[in-house]
């Protein structure tokens, strides 16, 4: 749901005109969508780039996962990972734009722990998997980009540890 659709909702519940400080909120939001979407653009044009980066830094801190009967031997298995990597790197940009987090929980975060668990994926292998995910993605991006981008990636390895 979008900063927007969230301070009508809230406020129509409440049967009330949106605050001031909801007003302001939007106002930031509205001065840096520019920014928002240059993010986002970055993000998805440097998708492989980050990938690649990211699976490079996971298996060196697992590399009992591309062993033999670990959970990214093979090709097959390997590009299933890559997969979930692109599916996380779309979800961040998805609260980039949007510029909340209930997206990428209602997306991508509510169950996931139990859905790795059911498969026999580590969790915490995951988590490591995401913050390799975000340290590629800041290597094309501004400090101040960064600062936009990293609340979402902690967000989804702060869901997937709870």
């Amino acid at each position: 749901m979008s900063i927007v659709t969230k301070i009508i909702l809230d406020a129509d519940n409440e049967l009330r005109y949106p605050s001031i400080g909801e007003f302001e909120g939007l106002k930031d939001y509205f001065n840096h969508s520019e920014e928002r979407i240059n993010i986002v653009c970055i993000l998805r044009d440097k998708q492989e780039d980050i990938l690649k980066l990211a699976s490079k830094a996971i298996f060196q801190i697992h590399p009992e996962y591309i062993a033999p009967g670990g959970n990214a031997e093979g090709a097959r298995k390997r590009s299933l990972c890559l997969r979930d990597y692109g599916w996380y790197l779309r979800l961040v940009t998805y609260g980039v734009l949007s510029g909340e987090k209930e997206s990428i929980e209602q997306l991508g975060t509510i169950g996931v722990k139990e859905m790795y668990n059911s498969l026999g994926v580590p969790i915490l292998g995951m988590t490591d998997s995401i913050e390799c995910l975000k340290n590629a993605s800041l290597e094309f991006l501004s400090d101040a980009q960064a600062n936009c981008v990293t609340p979402y990636f902690n967000f989804i390895i702060q869901s997937m540890s709870n």
